[in-house]
């Protein structure tokens, strides 16, 4: 190390111009020391604040990931890989706060303390000295100044031992003063490269040690993972990139194909009218009165739903209704400063709505929708000539399908022609296959004049319980749809719960149980009688199908409507050709005064398909007559009647036996009869 300059402390008392014109060189040294050290303090100072967030924002993020798992977005499902793999990195992030941690304090320790030192103590101190000094150095000059002033005529030798005193204290006082002042002005020629270095030395030894404990957490176990995980992410990378590539396809396509219906109004003999249409959907203005001759005009989303015509402004969650278009008229009609307007009147004449299209083909297609929905079951003069069209084609207009259904259900294999099928207890035969009303006189199955139910009248029956159950027939029922004190066994013990939403069209009581065509005839009749009548409206339920009964509860109040115990389930089948209608036949004793007993059919109309509810209901006959078994044989029956290609979903008809609930005392033998069969 080069040699130290200093300033002569011998030469302070003589305090000669040569040794000031030298201290004004260690004091420019000073000011820059001072100058350079305080932009080195704030660099310092900001990589320690800097370290001290990154630790923060480390520990953070772990926790963030850590809490992953307990988010709920709305877009996305709960991902049991995404969250596993962010509690490692979680794991792996918490570790590197720890050593984050440790360095923001080894920083604090070995780099900011020695400069902060520097900077409060001995850059301060030799401020303090030089101001110390300045002010000795006056004194002194003005003590010798007076001194030099004493007269020599009129000597007072009280002044002047005063004025002796006084420079000689104000002489050793600047001579001390200096002395200490330039010790430390040479001290720190020394402490500036300490100061210096110190706070490099302890900064590179504290992020050795970060690194070295880095490498330590970070095994050989984590870099598998981070490679691991790095895969994946280019794997993402890749289908991202393929995804937007058919996105981008997508829109082109979709920029080709929709060219044409950019133009407001196109021409129709390149766009034609489409006036089939049951289901229509877009935006139109509707007309407001405002005053006796003013109206004004809003722009909202208009769609059909069901027999409906509903509204809904953008931006709100749900629509609202505008009216109802069953039986309505529709036609258009000229506004004065409109085109394109249209008119859809209530069938009983009080409410009336004024719409505007967009174009000329658009106005079209919307009164053509309404007119197909308004009409949805035409009506004849003659009754004959009803029942027959309904008989024919009117069991597809009961509720339109949506358009996807129709296009699902035209590929569906056809379940005509396929073998007849057995099951355990019950009989299956494609319905398809003999012709409805063909062997049978409607006499014997339907007797004539008899009264149909259209609605579900009582909120809850209970008039087909078993004595078993008689007891709970006086317990009040909870409006909440809610159960008492008491759970009841079928909710509790069932094993087999299924739900079907489904339309009660209709009852009525019948004669005859052994084939289907009671159920096709009561369908008949049923829909015959609501186009007469001009009924198009329908009680939607839940459907429960269990191990015991059938329940229908309302959706909104969960309150059951019906029901039926399993055991006097007789006959269930869906329609021919309209799968979506299905009945069930029930038979009870004791239900008439003289007490013979009563046999009735409902009708319902699902949004699936009314074979699978067939299904269920023969499964739960199947599983009431193995009631012995434990739950896994009966998980077994209910998987193997579930799996594709079994032959039960093929059949139409199932003729389902009151014995299969009453012969569960039945022997050893036939139990074991019944489990091979199941």
């Amino acid at each position: 190390m080069p040699e130290i300059d200093k300033l002569p402390i011998e030469e302070t008392l003589e305090d000669s111009p040569q040794t000031r014109s030298l201290l004004g060189v260690f004091e420019e040294d000073t000011a820059a020391i001072s100058s350079y050290f305080s932009q080195l303090f704030k660099a310092m100072q900001r990589i320690y604040d800097a370290q001290n967030e990154l630790s923060a924002a480390t520990h953070l993020t772990s926790k963030l990931l850590k809490d992953y798992e307990k988010q709920r977005f709305p877009l996305g499902g709960e991902d049991e890989v995404m969250s596993s793999t962010l509690q490692q990195f979680a794991k792996v992030i918490d570790e590197l706060s720890s050593c984050h941690a440790v360095l923001s304090t080894q920083l604090a320790d070995a780099m900011m303390f020695p400069i902060t030192q520097f900077q409060e103590r001995d850059l301060r101190e030799i401020v303090i000295l030089k101001e110390v000094f300045q002010i000795a150095s006056d004194d002194h000059d003005t003590a010798v100044n007076r001194y030099s002033r004493l007269s020599k005529r009129k000597e007072n030798e009280k002044v002047k031992n005063e004025v002796m005193e006084d420079v000689y204290t104000s002489r050793k006082k600047q001579h001390e003063t200096i002395m200490h002042y330039f010790a430390s002005l040479n001290m720190l020629q020394y402490k500036k490269k300490i100061a210096l270095l110190e706070p490099l030395l302890g900064y590179m030894q504290a992020q050795i040690s970060f690194f070295k404990l880095g490498s330590e957490n970070l095994t050989q176990q984590w870099e598998e993972f981070l490679t691991n995980i790095g895969t994946s992410v280019q794997n993402v990378r890749r289908e991202m990139g393929s995804d937007a590539e058919a996105t981008e396809q997508t829109i082109q396509d979709l920029k080709a194909a929709s060219d044409p219906l950019y133009m407001p109004d196109p021409d129709p003999n390149k766009i034609p009218v489409n006036r089939n249409l049951t289901r229509k959907a877009g935006y139109l203005n509707t007309r407001y009165k405002t005053g006796l001759v003013s109206s004004t005009w809003e722009h909202q989303y208009f769609f059909t739903q069901g027999g409906n015509l509903m509204s809904q402004l953008r931006g709100d969650v749900a629509g609202g209704l505008v009216m109802d278009i069953d039986n309505c008229s529709v036609m258009a009609v000229d506004c004065d400063d409109r085109r394109f307007c249209f008119q859809i009147t209530a069938f009983d004449g009080k409410k009336a709505v004024i719409l505007q299209a967009e174009s000329r083909k658009d106005c079209e297609e919307w009164i053509a929708t309404i007119n197909n929905i308004s009409k949805r079951i035409y009506l004849s003069e003659n009754p004959e000539e009803i029942a027959a069209r309904v008989n024919q084609s009117a069991l597809e207009a009961v509720t339109p399908s949506p358009s996807f259904q129709q296009r699902n259900e035209s590929f569906r294999p056809s379940t005509q022609g396929r073998p007849k099928t057995g099951r355990s207890g019950s009989q299956c035969s494609a319905g398809s296959e003999s012709p409805a009303l063909s062997s049978l006189s409607l006499d014997l199955l339907v007797a004539p004049d008899t009264p149909i139910q259209f609605d579900i009248i009582s909120p809850v029956s209970e008039e087909h319980t078993s004595p078993a159950k008689s007891g709970a027939q006086g317990r009040r029922t909870n409006p909440f749809g809610e159960s008492g004190g008491s759970k009841s066994e079928e909710s509790e013990d069932s094993i087999l719960h299924q739900l079907f939403i489904v339309r009660f069209l209709g009852s009525m009581e019948v004669k005859a149980t052994e084939s289907a065509d009671v159920i096709y005839e009561t369908m008949r009749q049923i829909l015959a009688a609501r186009a007469i009548h001009n009924i198009f409206r329908m009680t939607e339920s839940h459907l429960l199908v269990t191990c015991e009964c059938l329940k229908l509860i309302d959706p909104q109040t969960q309150v059951t409507r019906l029901r039926f115990l399993l055991s006097t389930v007789v006959l269930c089948a869906s329609h021919q050709e309209n799968k979506r209608l299905f009945g069930f036949v029930l038979k009870t004793a004791g239900g008439r005064e003289d007490g013979r007993p009563v046999t009735v059919c409902y009708v319902f109309e699902s949004n699936n398909d009314g074979e699978k509810i067939c299904d269920s209901v023969g499964l739960a006959k199947q599983i009431a007559l193995h009631s012995e078994m434990d739950l896994e044989e009966q998980s077994r029956l209910i998987a193997a009647s579930s799996r594709p290609g079994q032959p039960a979903a093929d059949g139409q008809i199932l003729v389902l036996s009151n014995s299969q609930s009453e012969d569960s005392d039945a022997g050893e033998e036939g139990q074991k009869k019944g489990e091979s069969e199941a």
